[in-house]
């Protein structure tokens, strides 16, 4: 099985990056309509956009598909794909970058930093990014379910990122380390985490992994956002924000809850301003997970004792 991923990335190579996006883009987009996961997206779109047409909702599906297509194609060339030059902005490139203030900032602040981001566009183009300016940055990463799949990603992107650490049991450990020595840490917050916090997501509540609103908390460094557009002829356009001023309890600390709905709401604003470029296939709201979890926090803050029953 692994050879026959190394042969078809090898094509894709020879390819090149154009061809290979839009032979990937084509093919998903196309046989979208036939694959039973489709009609999770669908159900998706239409709870988070009630009352769009049909014929859109069903655009935006294509559109997602799409994306997807063509960013599994361009892994094949992740190492070249990043070619933005901040030195000499204005030669031609495709990639072009938001924000390279903010990117040089956490460079050279002596700090540690929290970067997080979603599934839009071609995601990996962050921790890129990252690791051409050298900003020391640890890309947090769940691996492809196919172990065949999963190695050769890891060896793609080993090549292309700086450092890397699997979200598995015992990951927070190595994640609190790289804050220790002042490095940063970039991670994905736009999927279900069972034991996650529950944040409002498009209109409805979500579970969503704290780990940075806890490391927020902890550390009091900096958190900023940053997204990938996907342009026209194959072009992107990475977008870094400012740091974000999370929300924080009586006692003046970092509220863990409020810092992930922040993140999540800045989140949520990106899925809008482009929604065809979203991952609307991930069964992102789960409630029979959500009735539980909204439970077990009722029965946490009554165990507390500043609780007091009406």
């Amino acid at each position: 099985m692994i050879g026959v991923i190394r042969t078809l990335f090898a094509f894709l190579r020879l390819l090149g990056p154009e061809r290979s996006s839009d032979l990937g883009g084509w093919l998903l987009r196309t046989a979208s309509p036939l694959l039973p996961v489709n009609r999770v997206a669908l159900a998706n779109i239409r709870a988070a956009f009630p009352g769009m047409a049909d014929s859109e909702v069903r655009r935006i599906a294509r559109g997602a598909w799409e994306n997807l297509g063509r960013t599994a194609a361009e892994y094949a060339h992740l190492k070249t794909l990043f070619d933005y030059d901040y030195l000499n902005p204005d030669a031609p490139s495709r990639v072009e970058v938001d924000g390279i203030e903010h990117f040089i900032a956490l460079k050279d602040d002596e700090k540690p930093g929290l970067i997080f981001s979603a599934h839009l566009a071609n995601w990996e183009l962050p921790a890129i990014c990252a690791q051409a300016y050298d900003l020391d940055t640890t890309a947090v990463f769940r691996a492809p379910n196919d172990p065949a799949i999963a190695s050769v990603v890891h060896e793609i992107r080993s090549g292309a990122m700086g450092g890397l650490a699997a979200a598995k049991q015992g990951a927070a450990f190595a994640m609190q380390g790289v804050l220790e020595r002042n490095g940063h840490l970039g991670m994905l917050i736009d999927q279900h985490f069972t034991r996650g916090v529950v944040v409002p997501f498009m209109g409805r509540p979500a579970l969503t992994n704290p780990i940075l609103g806890k490391f927020a908390r902890r550390f009091e460094c900096p958190v900023h956002g940053v997204r990938v557009v996907r342009l026209p002829n194959q072009r992107f356009r990475l977008e870094l924000t400012p740091p974000l001023d999370l929300p924080r309890d009586a006692a003046g600390e970092i509220d863990v809850q409020g810092a992930m709905a922040m993140m999540t709401a800045v989140v949520e604003g990106w899925v809008r301003d482009h929604p065809e470029q979203w991952l609307w296939m991930h069964r992102r709201w789960r409630p029979t997970m959500m009735s539980a979890a909204v439970a077990e926090a009722g029965m946490a803050v009554a165990r507390t004792p500043a609780f007091k029953a009406t």
